[in-house]
């Protein structure tokens, strides 16, 4: 069975699906591995390394869409909405397509994927289970994420981050304020202690107290209750508006008393959260910084403009998107060893296994046979209940 990996199209990505070091993983279970000249460069993988590895370097990226049983990208058509279009046309029946593919995004790219009689597995849904943990490619990204938002925040901080002693007196740290204590918002806070900030946190579900306090953090806790503030997976659930309301109330104070504020309140197949209001950032001071790791979905901060940087009232309100992109070489080797895994699960004696008992296959499955074959992303929009029958 051959893999696949095409250069990534999406303006400025600079990672690649898999790395050289997991290439003879790859070819001692069977595989031949096939990569699009250049694919790796920019994230300091080049060509002769994939080479020495056992790899096979093609000239063109329809060469591996048409020889791939299996492709593997980081961002597919899908979660690629600027040029992702142009690999629909390579794709053929029965091939397999395995990235990030944005599941609740748009009914209409995943219906022409399925069209195209692809079988496409969305890594974003990967369970959050023990057994599945090797191969969390979302929760590696986040990690890539919450690290590099600290250092870009830092960055833009008129400001020095640790308490100094110096010949002009001491310097005050930096106080930074994480805003969701999930796999992002809890390596935000593990960089931002290192670089020597006071750091505190805030998170809606009350397991994330003792995480955030293991990091050296001050968990932030607000007179204030979710219902059901987290789901079976291990994530946030969306809350009513009256909630949120009174959440941003007893927020402000400590908003406006941080020097940096970095949001990553994500909530999966929704609009993300306003939790800090026009009114705290005005209340801020003169050059502080806001970053948004939710901008994607719409961002976490009012003034958030998705993909931008914007200056209002004094304050840097940071709404880039991609982070992971940013630190290429790490964030390549993290996901293609979580892809490796992901795809010595999925095939076994050169067959592709397609139980749909098993809650990883179930779970990642998002077409197949020409269908949106995911009760999950079929629920989210109201497709009707596909007939009965088993996978194959």
């Amino acid at each position: 069975m051959i893999i696949g990996v095409p250069k990534e199209s999406y303006p400025g990505e600079r990672r690649v699906g898999l790395v050289p070091l997991v290439v003879p993983i790859l070819t001692k279970a069977g595989f031949e591995v096939l990569v699009e000249h250049g694919a790796g460069e920019q994230a300091g993988y080049p060509d002769a390394h994939y080479a020495e590895k056992g790899a096979r370097i093609v000239p063109e990226r329809a060469d591996v869409f048409r020889e791939a049983d299996i492709v593997v990208q980081i961002l597919c058509y899908g979660s690629n909405d600027v040029t992702g279009h142009a690999d629909l046309p390579l794709m053929r029946r029965g091939q397999v397509l395995i990235g990030f593919l944005r599941p609740f995004g748009s009914a209409e790219v995943l219906q022409e994927i399925a069209g195209r009689g692809v079988t496409s597995f969305s890594v974003e849904l990967i369970p959050r289970t023990t057994r599945a943990q090797s191969m969390d490619a979302l929760s590696s990204m986040a990690t890539i994420c919450g690290y590099k938002a600290v250092l870009v925040a830092a960055d833009r901080l008129p400001r020095l981050f640790p308490m100094l002693t110096t010949a002009a007196g001491t310097i005050t740290p930096a106080r930074v304020l994480v805003i969701g204590a999930g796999v992002a918002g809890l390596q935000a806070i593990a960089t931002a202690r290192r670089l020597g900030a006071v750091t505190s946190a805030y998170d809606l579900r009350p397991a994330a107290k003792e995480q955030v306090q293991s990091l050296g953090g001050r968990f932030v806790e607000l007179p204030v209750e979710a219902k059901d503030a987290q789901d079976e997976r291990g994530y946030a659930r969306a809350q009513d508006e009256t909630f949120y309301q009174r959440q941003r109330e007893l927020l402000g104070r400590v908003v406006r008393e941080s020097d940096i504020v970095i949001t990553a309140a994500v909530i999966p197949g929704k609009k993300s959260p306003v939790l800090v209001t026009r009114e705290m950032v005005d209340g801020m001071a003169p050059g502080s910084v806001i970053l948004d790791l939710a901008a994607e979905r719409g961002g976490n901060c009012e003034l958030t403009r998705t993909g931008e940087t914007v200056i209002e009232h004094g304050v840097t309100i940071i709404g880039a998107i991609n982070f992971a992109s940013g630190v290429p070489y790490h964030a390549s080797q993290m996901y293609a060893r979580n892809l490796t895994a992901f795809v010595q699960y999925l095939v076994k004696d050169g067959k592709l296994q397609l139980n749909q008992e098993d809650e990883i296959i179930r779970d990642t499955l998002v077409t197949h046979a020409g269908e949106i074959a995911n009760q999950r992303v079929r629920d989210f929009f109201s497709l009707p209940q596909m007939a009965t029958r088993s996978a194959s």
